[in-house]
């Protein structure tokens, strides 16, 4: 039987121990090993016929002992492995390293290899996908929580279009669709916005950068109130709120003092309470700036008056859709001068500043005047003075009680002239009036 044995000469002297192996000398020139377990030896013999070593054999070799021992030396200083291609050699006396066997370390070292063939293959396989399969972009929109955006692909081998996140697409193609619509955004530029809008490329007017904002909100900051007007248009989302702060279009408006944007989102039905990440409504960022911009600095006169022009649009908003039905209170003065309301549809009682209660309420009332719910107008008679009086039919009295004209609510007076003057309660139901309990 022809076969190669090789045996592998390790200038090395085994000393069974037990424990951790350890390294000791017994000559300053022979390291002494000390291994972990006491292993017999073993010593490969030659064949009856001698082949000499080819470069394949001793790769081989080479990787059977990578798979066979598990720890490497720590210097290969210490070993000297010597192959010969004399059989006279393979005879000579001399300490044999002990095989300890790892079949373990071998079919991790096969698995390795194989893994690696694999990755290499798909890696290929990976790179044999061109960019040029796609042919365009017909289409975008944004993701959930404005995390990113995603793109409707058409490709060039016929396969029907397809949404595709951004971080699977080509750079330059994604910039080549979107840099227009970000550039036109940051230079407010209204036409090249309105044709790339009228272009019918698929677009979603609320795409978002890397950090969550519109192009509205850009022209929003920038005071483009054109641009604003094309974007709310076309159906821009108002209330959006960007993913570096929370920040809105109003909050844009209001830290950038573009009071003509701020209402003219107001006046297409952006919502003032939006709050950002802290908790800031546009009106609280424009009142926290304007306290914050020196009054006595002439560099800073505009801006003062910017932001009380932003301040006033947003308060307006806030306070124009409750009616007060009566003042019950007031406390402070100056600018810090406040009236507790009770609302007309309800709500709790509030304290509000005097700037937003109506001036004539806040007349009546430092007046000494009483507020009352008017249920109807019962009937007309003309006083002796001259001047019209109704009778009018409280819902917090018995009995009903003849007012002045200036004192009825106008529609109440309306409703009781289109019936005829017949003394019927009005379908209109209650309404704020000011009564001086005069006796009927």
């Amino acid at each position: 039987m022809s076969s190669l044995a090789v045996i592998i000469c390790w200038e090395i002297q085994w000393q069974p121990g037990n424990g951790c192996g350890s390294l000791s000398s017994k000559s300053p020139n022979t390291p002494h090993f000390t291994p972990p377990l006491s292993l017999p030896h073993v010593q490969l013999q030659p064949s009856q016929t001698h082949h000499k070593p080819t470069e394949h054999s001793k790769t081989i070799a080479r990787l059977l002992m990578e798979a066979i021992f598990v720890p490497k030396p720590a210097s290969h200083s210490h070993f000297k492995t010597r192959f010969s291609s004399n059989p006279k050699h393979f005879l000579k006396q001399q300490t044999l390293l002990p095989i300890r066997h790892n079949p373990t370390r071998f079919r991790l070292l096969t698995a390795a290899l194989q893994n690696q063939q694999q990755q290499e293959a798909a890696s290929k396989d990976t790179e044999d996908e061109s960019y040029g399969e796609v042919k365009g972009i017909i289409g975008s929109r944004a993701l959930d929580s404005a995390a990113g955006m995603e793109y409707l692909i058409e490709w060039k081998d016929g396969h029907a279009p397809s949404w595709v996140p951004a971080d699977f697409i080509a750079k330059d193609v994604v910039a080549e669709y979107e840099t227009p619509w970000w550039t036109a955004a940051k230079k407010a530029d209204e036409s090249a916005l309105r044709n790339l809008l009228e272009s019918g490329d698929g677009r979603d007017i609320d795409a978002v950068d890397a950090d969550g904002r519109t192009a509205l909100l850009f022209v929003a900051g920038l005071g483009s109130e054109p641009c604003v007007k094309l974007l709310a248009e076309a159906g821009a989302n108002l209330d959006h709120r960007d993913r570096s702060g929370g920040l809105a279009a109003l909050h844009m408006a209001a830290g950038y003092v573009r009071p003509g944007v701020a209402k003219l989102l107001l006046d297409f039905g952006a919502d003032p309470e939006v709050a950002d990440d802290r908790g800031r409504t546009a009106l609280d960022l424009a009142r926290e700036i304007l306290n914050a911009t020196p009054k006595g600095n002439p560099m800073q006169f505009g801006r003062r008056i910017g932001l009380e022009g932003v301040v006033r649009v947003l308060e307006g908003a806030v306070f124009e859709y409750a009616e007060v039905q009566e003042i019950l209170e007031r406390r402070g003065k100056g600018e810090n001068l406040e009236y507790l309301v009770r609302w007309k549809d309800g709500g709790a009682n509030e304290w509000v500043k005097a700037k937003f209660v109506a001036e004539d309420l806040v007349r009546d009332y430092e007046a000494g005047l009483e507020y009352a719910v008017a249920e109807a107008v019962l009937a007309k008679r003309v006083a002796d003075e001259g001047t019209p009086e109704f009778l009018v039919k409280w819902a917090d009295l018995d009995e009903p009680t003849w007012e002045p004209q200036e004192n009825v609510d106008p529609e109440l007076v309306k409703a009781f002239e289109e019936t005829n003057n017949k003394a019927q309660p009005s379908s209109n139901g209650p309404a704020v009036v000011v009564s001086n309990q005069k006796s009927p």
